[in-house]
C-alpha cells in the first residue's frame, strides 16, 4: 500500500482551536490569530436566511439567474460592468480560489508573505509556488523588478509561472497597494501573459475611501482578471460560506468559467439553497447592508490603528493600515534586545508573545515570509468582545476607547513591552481575570 503524505491543516485555523481548547481549560489569551470579522448578525440576514430555508433543492452549479445578477449589479456598482453569466458562486472564496487553481495550467506567482492559504492550494493542484516580495510601503502585490526577474529565474530553473495572486485591500499587512502599482504589475501580466487573480474580499474595507483610491486589476486588464469576493469580512458571516467569483468577457474568460463550474460540480455541487436567499439579498445592497459596511469599516480602522500605534511604540517598524483589519509589524529594530529572550526568528517571536503574556498571533513564517525575520500578523477584529459588545463598539464615537477593547489593547501594550524587557526585571503581568472575553 502507498503511504499517503498529509500536509498540516492550515495554521490560522489551527492556532483558532487551540485558543478555544486553552480558554476551555481556564487560560486568559487574547486572540489575534484568525482573521474573522466578529460583528452581530444583521436581523435583515437572519430574515432572508430563514426566508430561504425551503430552498432545498440543488439548483445550478454556478448558482441561482437571480443570486448571479446580484452579484453582477454589486461590481457594476464598483466600475466594473458585468453580465451574471460571468458570475459563479459558491461556499466562500476560497473553494473558488482553490477552483481556478484547478482549472488554470502552469504554476503560480504569490506576493510575500501572503494569506496563508494561497500556497497550499496551489501545492494540492501540483504547483510550485514562487514567492516574490513585497514593496515597503504597501503589501498584497509584488514589487514589479522583483516579480520579472523571479519569472526570469523561475523558467530557467524550468518553472511555468502563469498565475499571479493578488490581495487589494491586502491580508496579511492591512495595507492597499496605490493604482500606479496596480497599473505596473498588470502591464508585467500582460507582457508576460499572466491571469490574474485579484481577492477582493476585503475591498469593501478600505477604511478611508476618500483617502485610498481603489483600483482594481478588472479595470486595467479585463481580458486576464479573475476576481474573487464574498460576504465573510464585510457581514461577519464567515460561517455562513459565501463567496463569489467574476470571470473575464470573451472566449477565454468563458472557457476558465467552465472549466470551474465543472470542478465545482465535483467539489461543491452548488451554494446552499438558503445562502443563495442571503446573497442575493446582501449583495443588492439595500440601505442597511450599505450602512453596515460603512460603520464596519470604520470600527476596523479604528481598532487596527491603535494596535498599530502600540506595535510603533513599542520599537517596530510597521506599515499604517488603510484596508481590513490586520497589522504586521516588523521587529527587526529590536532583534538584539529581542536575542537576550531568546527570540530569533517568526517563530521564537509568536511562542513568546503566547507563553510569556498570552498573546495569540501568527508568525510571518506561516505566511511565506521569510523565517528568520521578526514580524508576525495580528488580526485586531478579535477584540470587539461578545456580541453586544460588538453592537457597542460599531456605534461608539472612539471604539478603541470601550473599556473591553481598551483592557486588550492594555494586554497587547505590555506584552510588546516585556519582550524587550532586560532580563530579570520584573513584569506587569496583567491577571488572568482581567483578559477580555470574546464571548461570555
Amino acid at each position: 500500500m502507498t503511504a499517503v503524505t498529509f500536509a498540516p491543516p492550515s495554521p490560522n485555523l489551527a492556532l483558532n482551536q487551540l485558543v478555544d481548547r486553552r480558554r476551555a481549560q481556564g487560560d486568559s489569551l487574547v486572540h489575534l490569530a484568525f482573521g474573522e470579522a466578529r460583528l452581530p448578525v444583521l436581523p435583515q440576514l437572519a430574515e432572508q436566511l430563514a426566508i430561504g430555508a425551503s430552498r432545498s433543492a440543488y439548483g445550478p452549479v454556478a448558482g441561482a439567474d437571480s443570486v448571479r445578477a446580484a452579484v453582477a449589479g454589486y461590481f457594476a456598482r464598483r466600475g466594473l460592468p458585468t453580465e451574471a453569466d460571468r458570475i459563479v458562486v459558491g461556499p466562500g472564496s476560497k473553494p473558488l480560489l482553490m477552483a481556478v487553481q484547478l482549472a488554470v495550467p502552469g504554476d503560480v506567482l504569490l506576493p510575500q508573505p501572503a494569506w496563508n492559504t494561497y500556497a497550499p492550494q496551489a501545492a494540492y493542484a501540483g504547483k510550485q509556488v514562487f514567492g516574490v516580495p513585497i514593496p515597503r510601503e504597501y503589501g498584497g502585490m509584488p514589487e514589479p523588478g522583483a516579480l520579472r526577474e523571479t519569472i526570469r529565474r523561475a523558467r530557467l530553473t524550468g518553472g511555468d509561472p502563469r498565475l499571479l495572486v493578488l490581495t487589494l485591500p491586502d491580508n496579511p499587512t492591512g495595507t492597499l497597494a496605490p493604482p500606479a502599482a496596480v497599473h505596473e504589475i498588470c502591464a508585467i501580466a500582460q507582457a508576460e501573459d499572466l491571469l490574474v487573480v485579484s481577492d477582493e474580499i476585503y475591498r469593501d474595507i478600505v477604511h478611508d475611501p476618500q483617502a485610498t483610491p481603489f483600483l482594481s486589476p478588472a479595470d486595467v486588464a479585463p481580458e486576464r482578471t479573475v476576481v474573487t469576493t464574498g460576504l465573510s469580512k464585510t457581514l461577519g458571516i464567515g460561517g455562513w460560506r459565501i463567496g463569489a467569483a467574476r470571470f473575464p468577457a470573451g472566449e477565454a474568460g468563458e472557457l476558465l468559467r467552465d472549466s470551474v463550474v465543472a470542478a465545482a460540480s465535483e467539489l461543491w455541487s452548488t451554494l446552499a439553497g438558503p445562502m443563495q436567499q442571503v446573497a442575493e439579498y446582501a449583495f443588492a445592497e439595500p440601505p442597511e447592508i450599505v450602512a453596515r459596511k460603512r460603520a464596519s469599516a470604520r470600527l476596523h480602522g479604528a481598532v487596527a490603528r491603535a494596535v498599530h500605534r502600540i506595535a510603533v511604540g513599542a520599537g517596530a517598524v510597521c506599515r499604517p493600515p488603510t484596508g481590513g483589519f490586520y497589522v504586521y509589524p516588523d521587529f527587526e529594530p529590536l532583534r538584539g534586545r529581542l536575542a537576550a529572550h531568546g527570540i530569533t526568528d517568526s517563530a521564537s517571536l509568536a511562542a513568546s508573545l503566547l507563553e510569556d503574556s498570552g498573546i495569540v498571533v501568527l508568525g510571518g513564517h506561516l505566511l511565506g515570509d521569510r523565517p528568520h525575520a521578526l514580524r508576525f500578523k495580528a488580526a485586531t477584529s478579535l477584540l470587539y468582545g461578545d456580541e453586544r459588545q460588538q453592537q457597542e463598539a460599531l456605534l461608539a464615537d472612539d471604539p478603541a476607547g470601550l473599556p473591553h477593547i481598551a483592557a486588550a489593547l492594555s494586554i497587547i501594550a505590555e506584552g510588546f513591552a516585556r519582550l524587550t524587557r532586560p532580563p530579570g526585571r520584573p513584569s506587569r503581568r496583567t491577571p488572568p481575570d482581567a483578559t477580555p472575553k470574546e464571548s461570555r
